[in-house]
């Protein structure tokens, strides 16, 4: 997380005199579901991503459904599973900074 924070600094620092509004929207939209990808493909085996899914609040039945499930990676990073288990404040939590906040914080 910290280099992904260095390089939006750094890009926003560069790019920040224009007006890139809807940009770093869209950028932050598919960052985080790049960042739910890389999640979930880390947890590798069933039993992790039903035991990652359940300590981030969901049912047991559900965990098992979407662990088991045989979609790609990129489909299931914009699930309402991970939608809703890997939220923006968690990232925020983790230390994600959000580019179009940032970018408020700038203009």
């Amino acid at each position: 997380m910290l280099k992904l924070r260095q390089c939006i600094i750094g890009w926003l620092n560069y790019f920040g005199i224009a007006d890139i509004t809807r940009l770093t929207k869209e950028l932050d939209e598919w960052t985080r579901r790049r960042l739910r990808m890389c999640f979930w493909k880390q947890w590798k085996k069933i039993k992790t991503k039903h035991d990652n899914l359940k300590k981030l609040g969901v049912k047991e039945s559900k965990a098992w459904e979407f662990a088991n499930t045989r979609k790609s990676y990129w489909r299931i990073a914009n699930s309402p599973i991970l939608a809703t288990t890997l939220t923006n404040s968690y990232f925020e939590k983790i230390g994600y900074t959000s580019i179009h906040k940032r970018y408020k914080k700038v203009h």
